[in-house]
């Protein structure tokens, strides 16, 4: 009777301990479906629920897919705009992954298109970032026609060392799963900016030479005449920018007798326009030699940023090298070469300078002749 009553009680126990091990996973599944849904607000301030495990993405719009590989390189990516597909020159992020040039296309793309819903669904994304959108409504409206989370990005006003460039990293590494990541890009970049301020900031005006960026890309190459006010990579090494003194914020057209009239101690010349300046050079010898920059010698390069927005990588590596030319006892430990790949490298994963340079001349010392 005993040894039954014990047998008995095994049974129970162990049919009380099927029970509890047949709970667990349902209470454990539910509790991970829960914790699955995060909530995003994009550069538009719309709220967005997404699922936590995202393993498909696409990045459209202009900068989009740049913003994505400093996060993630070339992970999680099914799809890709055709006019990412080109040549890779001037682009370190696709230098780095030509990869991404073989996945399915997913539209046109370019700064004058708009996203091809249809082709973004054949590829089945469980997110799209997207620097297309300026208002809500237009975002609203392609995650209706794909049923697809739609996150908005942003370069902000300045795009190098924006807010609200570092926002999108954040929301990209959150999405993502990859926050760490994106995180320490954020803090890389910023202190590249604290450190060229710290190195300049100190500077009396009175011993700040003049400055003028003449040949700056906007929607297209451009000669001596395309500058830009308030230009944020000399601001990031407080220089005395000419251009300054119009008031003017951006991209500014000038007339070329108002150079004349600075007449700059240094100029720099965008390579992305140097072919245009240099045979504007050879029309008009006169007006360049009258120019006391070309007269001593005090010319150089700067290496183009802006393809299909900016490259914020190489914008930050002529911010250094801005920094050596125009102060040089500021910038004695600085080699710009080594910190342009040093940025490249923490980026994107590879240090692309001599492919730059390879292209365009690097940084260099220019004639004008």
């Amino acid at each position: 009777m005993h040894k039954k009553f014990l047998s008995l009680l095994f049974v129970g126990i162990f049919i009380f301990a099927l029970l509890i091990g047949g709970c667990s996973p349902k209470y454990e599944k539910t509790s991970n479906s829960k914790s699955k849904n995060i909530m995003i607000t994009d550069l538009l301030e719309r709220k967005i629920t997404l699922n936590k495990r995202i393993d498909k993405v696409v990045a459209i719009g202009p900068g989009a897919l740049r913003l994505y590989c400093y996060i993630n390189g070339s992970k999680k990516l099914v799809g890709v705009e055709q006019t990412e597909k080109g040549s890779t020159v001037g682009k370190p992020y696709m230098m780095v992954n030509p990869n991404i040039a073989k996945l399915t296309t997913i539209g046109q793309g370019g700064p004058n298109n708009s996203p091809d819903a249809e082709k973004i669904l054949s590829v089945k994304p469980d997110v799209i970032f997207d620097t297309y959108a300026s208002d809500k409504s237009s975002a609203d409206e392609l995650q209706s026609k794909t049923n697809i989370p739609v996150v908005v990005l942003s370069y902000g006003k300045q795009s190098t060392f924006d807010p609200d460039m570092y926002t999108s990293l954040k929301i990209i590494g959150k999405v993502t799963g990859n926050e760490s990541r994106a995180q320490k890009v954020i803090d890389y970049m910023k202190n590249c900016k604290d450190d060229l301020d710290k190195r300049t900031k100190d500077i009396p005006e009175s011993k700040k030479p003049s400055i003028y960026v003449g040949a700056l890309g906007m929607k297209g190459t451009h000669g001596i005449e395309s500058t830009q006010g308030n230009y944020s990579l000399l601001k990031a090494v407080n220089g005395k920018n000419v251009v300054d003194e119009t008031g003017k914020t951006g991209t500014v057209m000038i007339d070329k007798e108002k150079l004349l009239k600075w007449d700059p101690d240094k100029i720099f010349i965008d390579e992305g326009g140097f072919q245009m300046v240099q045979e504007d050079c050879k029309k008009n010898p006169d007006y360049y030699n009258n120019l006391s920059a070309v007269k001593n010698g005090e010319v150089y390069s700067q290496m183009p940023y802006n393809f299909y927005t900016t490259n914020i990588e190489t914008a930050m590596a002529d911010a250094y090298y801005l920094g050596k030319v125009i102060y040089p006892e500021k910038f004695k430990n600085i080699d710009p070469i080594k910190k342009a790949d040093e940025i490249y490298k923490f980026l994107l994963g590879k240090g692309v300078y001599s492919q730059m340079a390879n292209n365009f001349g690097g940084f260099r010392k220019i004639i004008l002749k």
